[in-house]
This record gives structure tokens, sequence and C-alpha cells, in this order.
């Protein structure tokens, strides 16, 4: 076992992935958690005797999980039962409408030529062509790099990466830019909605975040178990390579002596001497003091506009009226509204959109059956004491159940077969986040610059998760991870305190 003791201080997925790569190397690594398991985000709820997964459900970007685990001399097979989905997502409108998003675009835009127009069909055509060069262009430069800054960014776009960003109008927002591939305003509406897995406003987030269509148009998989499955199989791997978890341990303090960080007090008054400490958590734990000065004083002290929170719903109940898939969202009119409402009024939307995961889908269920439902309208990051109210969050339940039946869907949630988790709730889970799920809204084209990246400026500590580059989501935050791990492994390198061989094969850092 190395001499290098690395504590790592969350067992989300960033958390995870740098245990697996660490561990790897021969390193001794200790993981610390506040929960009972690991996963952080990725969590499930037992409600009425079954699991629920109550987190991130959809599962895309398997080449981050097939890498990393490659990485390690195991593979995602070998830890994971997944399976592709034919049907990325169903999507309900209040006129009536209905449209599968389909894996294979040939189909999805069949049925969009049925359900709109042919010429309409070809305008998705166009915008899958501009997402698939969009994706490329950036999954380098952007996705799996350090921490990038705008010199070096544009740099090694060259001129055919900008000419790509020239002709989408990256100066455009999300909206603006989707209003220019699409007349068919439900088409602009259900690609605005990708803005919302980076826990921000289609009217504010720039018109690059279209490259989510062509991650989940690579695939989306539903993974037996569930998503805390998949971080149950990195912990595991973590294990096996020599990890140490250590469970209901929240860290309490970041501790630092002559300007590097020397180890963490834990909650229970234990000290663990560490000379590497990763922390995976919100930034905003570091920058309200949380963990202690000397981590406060290692990230930017102005704080970002916070992302999305949610209002969730965790059931087992009978699902009736109209055919779920997998993933199913419910939209409203007057989309602009939900965001007007969370982001300037600072309060739960009055026409919310409903996002519906049937986690027993895809599948014939019976009649009167009940099913695994895990319901969540968007709400603002005001967790931290400024509501909402017992009040608002019933008004707003009765708005989402009301508005499910109106297009169809019958749900009958209950104090035994439901759980419901509010911002406020989301906060106490993730201190000093306000309930923001994704770390920072993603605001303005120059935002995917201001994220922190792994390195910080006090000596020995790192950082990891959805509020660091690259970003939100189980993949990025993986990747976030290994980011880390990898800084982690170069810094003893410059030392000479570890031998050459052990970097990470030559990955790319810029």
């Amino acid at each position: 076992m190395s001499e290098h003791k690395v504590v790592i201080v969350g067992a989300g997925m960033a958390g995870l992935s740098s245990a697996v790569r660490l561990a790897h190397r021969g390193l001794d690594v200790t993981v610390v958690e506040a929960a009972a398991g690991p996963g952080g985000k990725v969590h499930s709820r037992e409600v009425d005797g079954v699991a629920i997964d109550s987190g991130p459900t959809v599962f895309t970007m398997r080449w981050v999980f097939d890498e990393l685990l490659r990485s390690v001399g195991t593979s995602l097979e070998a830890e994971l039962q997944i399976s592709p989905l034919s049907v990325l997502a169903r999507h309900f409108w209040p006129d009536g409408s209905q449209l599968d998003l389909s894996a294979r675009a040939q189909d999805s835009e069949a049925a969009i030529a049925e359900w709109s127009s042919p010429q309409e069909a070809q305008r998705f055509r166009a915008f899958c062509q501009t997402t698939r060069e969009l994706y490329a262009t950036l999954e380098g430069p952007m996705i799996r790099a350090q921490r990038p800054k705008l010199g070096g960014f544009t740099a090694r776009l060259g001129m055919q990466g900008l000419g790509v960003l020239a002709r989408m109008g990256p100066m455009r927002s999300l909206w603006q830019q989707l209003g220019h591939q699409f007349t068919d305003p439900r088409l602009r509406q259900l690609f605005a909605r990708y803005a919302t897995y980076c826990g921000s406003d289609p009217w504010q987030s720039p018109a690059t975040l279209m490259l989510i269509a062509q991650v989940e148009m690579d695939g989306v998989w539903s993974v037996d178990g569930g998503m805390v499955s998949m971080a149950q199989s990195l912990a595991r791997v973590a294990r096996r390579h020599g990890a140490d978890f250590r469970y209901r341990s929240p860290c309490v303090h970041i501790a630092a002596r002559q300007g590097r960080v020397c180890g963490v007090h834990l909650q229970s008054g234990e000290f663990l001497p560490a000379d590497r400490v990763i922390f995976n958590g919100d930034v905003q734990a570091l920058r309200q003091g949380l963990l202690g000065e000397h981590a406060r004083s290692a990230v930017p002290q102005e704080a970002p506009t916070p992302s999305l929170s949610a209002l969730t719903w965790s059931m087992h109940t009978p699902a009736q009226g109209v055919a779920l898939d997998r993933h199913n969202v419910f939209f409203q009119d007057h989309y602009a509204s939900e965001f007007e409402d969370i982001f300037e009024r600072q309060r739960l939307p009055q026409k919310p959109t409903v996002y519906v995961c049937a986690q027993d889908r895809p599948g014939q269920m019976q009649a009167d059956q009940a099913e695994r439902i895990f319901c969540l309208v968007n709400a603002p990051a005001c967790g931290d004491g400024n509501g909402p109210t017992e009040e608002a969050v019933e008004q707003c339940q009765t708005h989402t159940f009301q508005h499910l039946r109106q297009l169809g869907l019958s749900l009958q949630p209950t104090a035994n077969n439901c759980i419901r988790t509010t911002p406020q709730d989301f906060h106490q889970r993730f201190p000093g986040s306000g309930g923001a799920l994704y770390g920072q809204a993603t605001h303005g084209w120059t935002s995917i610059f201001s994220r922190p990246g792994a390195q910080t400026p006090l000596t020995g500590l790192y950082l990891a998760g959805g509020s660091v580059h690259p970003g939100p989501g189980v993949p990025m935050a993986s990747l976030s991870g290994q980011r880390a791990a990898e800084v982690v492994m170069e810094s003893l390198v410059s030392t000479r305190q570890f031998p050459m061989e052990a970097t990470f094969g030559g990955m790319s850092t810029p």
C-alpha cells in the first residue's frame, strides 16, 4: 500500500470514480460518506416495500464507464446488467398529441413527419446533423478536458471547430437557437427541455447545450437493480483494489497545516490524516465555510446563480389512463412561465412540466397493478430557509397531479404509497446547496468556463462532482472524479513521489 493517504469526502459518482482509479494505482484511499451507502444524488427510497430510484434515472454516455472500468481491468458488462431502450422518452402535450423520441433517428424522423409535417421531419434531420457536429467538436476540448480556459479552448477547437460553432450561433440562447431549427413549437419545447438536465433555464442557457440531444441519441440504457446499482458496482470495484469506505461518517472540517492539506475531521471526533483530499460535494459548502476556513479560501468567493432544485414523489401505485414508457414528459402550455416562476419569482411553478419515470416499463402492466413511479417537477433552490412553504408545496402537488389527469394519466399518491422530497430535504441531504441539484446554473455562453476545475489553490485539496467541470449528471460527475484522480497522480509525479508509469495511460489533461 502506498505511503500517500488520500481521503475522498463523499461517495457520489465523482468520489467513487476517483476511488476506483486511485485505489487501482495502489494509493491508500479512504472514502468518507455521511449517508448509509454510496451514490450521493444517485439514491433510492423504499416505498411500500419496494426500492424506487429517486435521483438520476437516465443512463447515458456509457463510454465514460466503459473506459473507467477497462482502465482498472474489468468491464461494464462484468459489473452491471444494462439494457438499451428503444424509446428515449415519450412526450405528451395539452392538445392531446404524443410523440416518442426513439433511439433510431430514422424512427423519430418518421414519427415527426406523421405527427407534425414532412418539412419538420427534414428539420429534425438537419438538427441531428448539427448536434452530431457540435458534440464531436466539443467532446475533446470541453467534455474530456481538465477545466478549459477560453484562449486554450478556442486554440484546441481550430478553424473547423470554430466554424461549427459559428454556423450554430453560439451567442444565442438555447431557446433562440431552437427557434432557428424548428417551426413546430412543440419540438422547440421538447429539445429546450435539455437545459434542465443541467439545472438551467432554456431562455438563459447557451445554444451549445443542444449537444445533450446527441448524448441521448447515442443511447439510453436501463440498469438492472436501478441506478443505485451503478454506484454500488463502482464501490465494489474500488474495494477490490483496496479502498476503504466509511459510511455514516460526515466530514465536518478539512484541516490544513503550513498551506497544505493534512487530513479531515469527522463528526465522530476522529481525525483522518491525509496528504491529498478530494472533496466530492457542492462547492457552495466550501464557499460557505462549512468545512473550515482553509477550504473556504480554496474556491472563488463569488456565488454563481444556483441551478434548479426539484419537488419529487417516489410512489408505488397503479398508473392508469395512458400507456407510459420508461421515461415520460408531460408538457404545459405557456412554457416560459415555469422558468419565470423559478428563476425570477423564486417560487414553485404554477404550471409545472412533469417528468414521470415508470421504472417497471417498458412492458405490459396488469390493470390496477401497483408499479414503481418517480415524478419530478423543477423547483427553485430555496431550501436553505427561504421556502417553499408547506402550503406552496401542497398547491404545487395539486397542480401537478391535476395536470397529469388532464393529459390522461391517473396516479394516486397517498401517505402509505408515496414519499415526497422538497428543496429543503435536498438542502439537508447536500449541505450548502440550498437544494440545487446541478451546482450552478449554466446561463450565458461563458458559463461553461466558470465552473471550478479539480485543482485548487490549497495544496493537496482537489474538487470533484456536479458543481465542478465538466458539470452535472452521472457521466459528467464521473468524468470530474476521473480528472481529479489524474491531477492527484500528476501531483505525485511532479514532486517525484510516485513512479512515472503510475500516471493514467497518457490521457489528455489540458
